[in-house]
C-alpha cells in the first residue's frame, strides 16, 4: 500500500509551493568595474553590506564598485636587494679589501696548479 501513495509523484523534483501570497525581499544593485573594461552589476539584499570589490564573472579579475571611493593603497616595504643587505653590514672600503683578499687567494691557486 505505502508503493501506491509514492507512486505518480517525483520526489523532489517538483515543488509544489506557490509564489501567490509572497513579496520578493528589497534589493540594491551595485555596479563593478573591472580593470579590463568590463562591467557588470550584482543584485544584494537591501539589508547586506555590500563588499568594494567582487571578482569579475567574465575574467576573474577583482572589480571594484562604481560608486565606492578606491581602497586605501596598502604600505608595503621596498623589496631590498642582496646588495641593499650586503651594504647594511659592510662599507665599500671593507667589500673592496675583502675581494682583493678573495683576488690574491684566487691568484695564488693558480700559481700553484701550474707549477
Amino acid at each position: 500500500m505505502a508503493e501506491r501513495a509514492l507512486r505518480g509523484s517525483r520526489l523532489g523534483a517538483v515543488s509544489y509551493e506557490n509564489d501567490e501570497s509572497t513579496e520578493p525581499v528589497e534589493r540594491q544593485v551595485a555596479g563593478y568595474s573591472c580593470p579590463n573594461g568590463h562591467r557588470f552589476a550584482v543584485p544584494f539584499s537591501a539589508e547586506a553590506d555590500v563588499p568594494t570589490t567582487w571578482e569579475c564573472r567574465f575574467c576573474g579579475a577583482s572589480a571594484t564598485r562604481d560608486d565606492a571611493a578606491a581602497p586605501p593603497a596598502s604600505r608595503t616595504k621596498p623589496a631590498r636587494s642582496h646588495w641593499d643587505m650586503l651594504l647594511e653590514r659592510r662599507s665599500i672600503p671593507e667589500l673592496e679589501a675583502i675581494l682583493a683578499e678573495r683576488l690574491e687567494l684566487l691568484r695564488e691557486h693558480g700559481r700553484r696548479k701550474t707549477a
